[in-house]
């Protein structure tokens, strides 16, 4: 008799909402959702409300809750595992709580996939952050990072990583390169654009044709624009969010991929330009020296250091053979992230909490 496939409810941000969690849902979706033993579907949890509704922004997030609630408590009994995504503060409790809830109410095995690298401060200011995540069935983290966060409050999380599809990507060899340079995370302040623009005013005094490209958006861009102009910075694209099938052609076209956040994970963005070929300047943020190395597939600088980002940079292209070592070595690194022994880990994580609590944090 062939064993019925797990039925898994996976729920996360709406996939038409550009992001770092909507590209890993993508991934999941379409790795694991390759495997015979598995049956797995997709829940949002919030979708993109239609205008006028979504110019304002309370009414917009209360529009999406009221839909999001109904269809969790019809499809939730129907699976065997509830899957959800989940960023840290109001996320979490607007979208993650009401879904393990629901797994409670129909005797569902639960597991919370945690990305975001404030879970810290999540975990101190926020009241019910500790004994909920603890009633889970298992806490799924991306980096070793965020199991370190964890165990220091007494919760136990287990790593799988991220998928980087390496075939959307062109691997591109750099030895001698250009100033071509691109910055692709959201405008946020924890993500410290300014820090990646004021180094770039450093690398134009030296290459004063150097290029920049920054995509993707949020709520600091009218803020970042003002002050690309106050720093005097020529080349200077800000081009928006990027679709998910025009990525890899942005970092095809660049030659350097900066990024100078002050808080972090594990940025997939990283993953990707390690895909492309691009060779890498980040900050020592959260999560990142779990991903690459200083000096072996990275150049890592400290926080806010616009001035030791620049030195990076100029260094990168003064210095063909430490650009292809840098860029060889983070190649060779993405095999497990691999989308076939990415979907293996779920498959196995699945099958152990619906055997037990083996893995109950």
């Amino acid at each position: 008799m062939t064993e019925r496939p797990i039925r898994v409810l996976l729920i996360g941000p709406s996939m038409a909402i550009t992001g770092g969690q909507s590209v890993m849902i993508r991934q999941v979706l379409e790795h694991v959702g390759a495997r015979p033993e598995v049956d797995i579907r997709f829940q949002w949890m919030n979708f993109a409300v239609p205008f006028p509704v979504n110019r304002v922004p309370g009414l917009r997030t209360l529009v999406a809750w009221l839909a999001y609630l109904p269809i969790l408590i019809v499809r939730a009994p129907r699976y065997d595992v509830i899957h959800a995504f989940t960023a840290a503060y109001w996320g979490y409790y607007l979208w993650v709580l009401p879904a393990l809830g629901a797994a409670r109410l129909f005797g569902k095995k639960f597991i919370l996939h945690y990305h975001d690298g404030q879970a810290k401060q999540h975990l101190d200011g926020w009241r019910w952050a500790r004994p909920t995540i603890k009633r889970v069935d298992a806490l799924i983290v991306p980096s070793g990072f965020l199991v370190d966060v964890f165990a220091a409050y007494g919760i136990r999380a287990h790593v799988i990583f991220n998928v980087v599809d390496t075939d959307r990507f062109r691997f591109r060899q750099r030895s001698a390169i250009s100033p071509r340079l691109l910055h692709n995370r959201g405008h946020e302040p924890l993500y410290n654009v300014p820090c990646a623009l004021r180094a770039f005013q450093r690398i134009q005094a030296t290459w004063p044709n150097a290029e920049l490209t920054v995509a993707h958006d949020g709520p600091e861009r009218a803020n970042l624009e003002a002050l690309a102009r106050t720093l005097g910075l020529r080349n200077c694209h800000f081009v928006g969010r990027v679709k998910y099938e025009d990525g890899p052609a942005v970092y095809d076209a660049a030659d350097i991929y900066l990024t100078t956040p002050n808080i972090d994970n594990m940025p997939v963005s990283l993953l990707e330009a390690s895909a492309s070929g691009l060779p890498i300047v980040a900050t020592r943020a959260g999560g990142i020296p779990w991903i690459v190395t200083d000096g072996e597939s990275a150049l890592l600088v400290p926080l806010d250091d616009d001035a030791a980002a620049a030195e990076a940079c100029l260094r990168l292209l003064g210095e063909p053979a430490l650009v292809e070592r840098l860029t060889t070595n983070a190649r060779a690194a993405l095999r497990p992230y691999a989308g076939a022994t990415v979907a293996q880990e779920w498959v196995r994580v699945y099958r152990e909490v619906l055997a037990g609590d083996a893995l109950r944090p």
